[in-house]
């Protein structure tokens, strides 16, 4: 991440530069929106196994205020009182975590804005729709620091509130996947997906993906699949991006 002055980015000082900042920060809460609706079964269903595995709905939020990781929560309440040793846990975890370094190295190209250091720990709220809408607006315009805000922050306290619901009513609603709440987590990033379609290699690039990480799920302990999909889209990625270039 570089430092460079908001100025710069904005383009002006005053009241324009203000103006721009208030209708980036509007257009970020804009395009956020339907996975910020999105996040609410999914907390809640997260919320209601937290509380089915002994969580009180305290516990529940503040977990979801500290780790704030659908897939990593997700993951930690699958194998919470398995048995499993509490460093396999942490590594697992922190394995899963990895894919954040990619996005954060991603996203750090369009927001130069910050130090270092406040980027570091702004990125805390860097989630996975969060990323992807910010790749996907920097395809069409520069990224400012109040179109990050606008995307990233709403889905924060979304996230914990919902869990809060979920563990107060997850003993009423019961099991959560005869309606259908189980499939939330996937239909969600199938809709991030969907996004990002340009074509033909843009299919190649998810079927490499996705046939990674399902080998990977298949026969690699943990959650290594998670980075196997990653580095497999991108190897497609850097392939046909050389095709087209040598073309």
């Amino acid at each position: 991440m570089v430092l460079k002055s908001s100025t710069r980015m904005n383009g002006s000082r005053g009241s324009g530069a203000e103006g721009v900042k208030h209708s980036d920060f509007k257009q970020g809460v804009i395009d956020i929106l339907p996975m910020t609706i999105a996040y609410a079964p999914i907390a809640a269903l997260w919320g209601s196994f937290a509380a089915a595995k002994g969580l009180t709905p305290l516990e529940a939020g503040l977990m979801s205020a500290g780790v704030y990781s659908g897939a990593a929560q997700f993951l930690v309440i699958e194998l919470w009182g398995t048995g499993i040793h509490l460093a396999m846990l942490g590594l697992t975890v922190a394995t899963l975590g990895l894919r954040h370094v990619l996005m954060s190295a991603s996203v750090s190209r369009h927001i130069t804005v910050f130090p270092r250091l406040k980027a570091s720990v702004l990125l805390f709220w860097l989630t996975d729709e969060a990323w992807a809408m910010i790749e996907r607006r920097a395809l069409e315009r520069p990224i400012t620091a109040s179109y990050f805000f606008g995307v990233a922050m709403p889905l924060w306290p979304n996230w914990v509130f919902f869990t809060v619901v979920g563990a107060y009513l997850g003993k009423a609603v019961g099991d959560a996947s005869r309606i259908g709440l189980d499939f939330a987590f996937a239909a969600m990033f199938i809709a991030v997906l969907a996004g990002f379609w340009k074509g033909p290699k843009t299919g190649a690039i998810l079927a490499a993906s996705s046939a990674a990480a399902v080998l990977g799920k298949l026969y690699l302990p943990g959650a290594w699949y998670i980075l196997a999909g990653g580095a497999a889209g991108i190897l497609v990625a850097v392939a046909t991006y050389r095709a087209d270039s040598e073309t």
